[in-house]
């Protein structure tokens, strides 16, 4: 009862004392990923160390946002990204020698709540408060659908539908998305903004690496040589770091599953604002103050 009572009030407030401001919107950017594949000479680093700047792809997306309070506000997105990396852009001989790649092409919604510690209410100071600019930290829950691709003999073959570490990872995995960004307002309407968004995800199969190389005997000869690409290697570089090359094996490491996949993106978007109160308001409570009232005659007495 106090739960319905509660709701009840909460949707009542909304309608009563608050202005709804939504804006829906589509963005573009650039794509990264922090994972297994990557880095220079050393091994695994932390954050954009591990980037490799040349494997940047493209993002795409819509969403819509709501304001909630004067300082906070709710996005909703649906994107699609792609992340991509390959070993043979690694100088680290354990990770070049690995020789592996791979693409993914994801699709995520994500919720995110957004704090703005920075508003400007009149650019130009013109007193017209026609535009303006704010700045906002944000962060949230997110899911996505992943499926990471590997280029082997002229085509690009799903990794997941051969298990080549012995382990079946799921298509749809979380994450938590955290960023900073900023938006510049144009007449109350037309909004220009820029985002940059870390998600470290639950997963560490963006990659497809993440544990250790599998018994080539027990897997079908496709999927063996599909696992273990160091043989593609040319003789030269074979014979350049025996150690190296004799390092991929059965049972020997393949990737690294104490730390899990990140997905780095920048966006610039364009939205446009709806300004105005609720439809719930204006029907069903407008009458209780009036605005809905039958006009009552008034008729005077005559004496």
């Amino acid at each position: 009862m106090k739960k319905g009572l509660f709701a009840i009030f909460f949707v009542l407030s909304l309608g009563l004392n608050a202005q709804w401001l939504w804006e829906y919107g589509g963005s573009i950017g650039a794509t990264n990923y922090l994972g297994d594949i990557g880095g220079k000479e050393k091994t695994r680093r932390d954050f954009v160390s591990d980037m490799k700047l040349s494997k940047t792809r493209w993002n795409a997306g819509i969403f819509t946002r709501y304001k909630w309070r004067q300082n906070v506000s709710f996005k909703f997105a649906f994107d699609y990204l792609r992340v991509e990396g390959d070993d043979k852009l690694s100088t680290n001989a354990g990770r070049h020698y690995r020789n592996f790649n791979f693409k993914n092409d994801i699709f995520s919604l994500t919720s995110t709540a957004q704090y703005f510690f920075f508003t400007d209410p009149d650019l130009g100071n013109t007193y017209r408060y026609k535009n303006s600019f704010r700045a906002y930290v944000f962060g949230g829950v997110g899911g996505f659908y992943t499926s990471p691709k590997s280029r082997y003999q002229g085509d690009w073959v799903k990794m997941r539908d051969y298990f080549v570490e012995g382990y079946e990872y799921k298509k749809i995995v979380f994450g938590l998305p955290v960023g900073v960004g900023f938006y510049f307002t144009f007449n109350k309407r037309n909004r220009w903004g820029f985002e940059f968004n870390y998600m470290k995800t639950f997963t560490d199969y963006l990659d497809d690496i993440s544990g250790n190389y599998p018994d080539p005997i027990a897997t079908d000869p496709f999927t063996a040589g599909l696992t273990l690409r160091t043989t593609e290697l040319s003789v030269e570089e074979q014979n350049a770091n025996i150690g190296a090359f004799y390092s991929h094996g059965a049972g020997q490491k393949r990737g690294d599953p104490t730390n899990k996949d990140a997905i780095v993106y920048a966006t610039f978007s364009y939205s446009k604002v709806i300004r105005g109160k609720s439809s719930f308001y204006r029907s069903k409570h407008n009458k209780f103050f009036g605005k809905n009232r039958r006009k009552v005659r008034k008729i005077r007495a005559k004496f």
